[in-house]
């Protein structure tokens, strides 16, 4: 009798769960730093995939309990991610107030041949600001990826000279490897130079994506004067992949980032 009402059914239910689950562990060992984070998303469809294959199996309690958790998951996290990604556009703008002291130029993506096209971005938003304002320092703040030539700061060292900025006015933090570690670095530099963080006003630069991030965890790091400077993001598909991105960013940032 029990098997006329929980008849066999093999593994067929939760083989797009097992493929889900191979894919996000492929994406995340295969892909870049910058695509990695889809292994993440497909990890969460997977598990939604499992709750709804598992409910084949057992009694139409059991598959309404598991197929009704796999909707409301869906449910709270689509609307997590809407209230992210709203923050996330919400910030994506240029704020500059009074007269900045100094200019943080945040590091990203370094190919073989020079800076990514979002760090290109960034790069010539802050040299068309610099150039109606000489006699402003800049800081270039990245440590180097192991799949990065060089460090983000040097790049961006060499770049910024080759456009005429003077070497001497660019100071160089070399040991971040994200951007709660830009800021806290950032602040460490400024310190060494007789400068204290809290009294500093100064100006990030970075894409419009990263802002609303990048003003939260330099409020975190001392900083309690801060203009931004929105870059472009001129490359569609990076474009695309970093608002997508930014929003789990965002909540990984204010849940661990200290």
């Amino acid at each position: 009798m029990s098997r006329e009402r929980f008849p066999r059914r093999g593994i067929g239910p939760v083989v797009p769960a097992l493929f889900l689950f191979l894919a996000a562990g492929l994406t995340h060992h295969f892909a870049s730093g910058a695509y990695r984070f889809v292994g993440l998303v497909l990890l969460a469809f997977a598990v939604l995939a499992l709750l709804w294959g598992l409910g084949s199996y057992g009694s139409p309690a059991w598959k309404r309990a598991l197929r009704g958790s796999a909707i409301v998951l869906a449910i709270a996290g689509a609307m997590c991610f809407a209230v992210l990604e709203g923050l996330v556009l919400a910030g994506d703008r240029t704020e500059i107030q009074e007269e900045p002291q100094v200019m943080v130029i945040l590091g990203a993506q370094v190919k073989p041949w020079g800076p990514s096209v979002l760090l290109k971005d960034r790069l010539d938003t802050a040299l068309d600001y610099w150039r109606e304002h000489p006699e402003l320092p800049l800081v270039v703040s990245g440590g180097q990826g192991s799949d990065e030539p060089m460090s983000e700061a040097q790049c961006m060292y060499d770049y910024l000279t080759e456009q005429g900025v003077p070497g001497e006015q660019i100071w160089m933090e070399e040991n971040s490897r994200n951007t709660v570690q830009n800021f806290r670095e950032t602040a460490r530099l400024l310190e060494e130079r007789g400068m204290e963080p809290e009294e500093t006003h100064i100006l990030v630069v970075s894409n419009g994506f990263h802002l609303t991030r990048a003003r939260m965890l330099a409020d975190r790091n001392g900083f309690a004067h801060v203009s931004t400077l929105a870059a472009p993001s001129s490359d569609l598909p990076a474009r695309v992949n970093s608002y997508v991105r930014e929003a789990p960013a965002l909540l990984k940032s204010w849940l661990l980032d200290r």
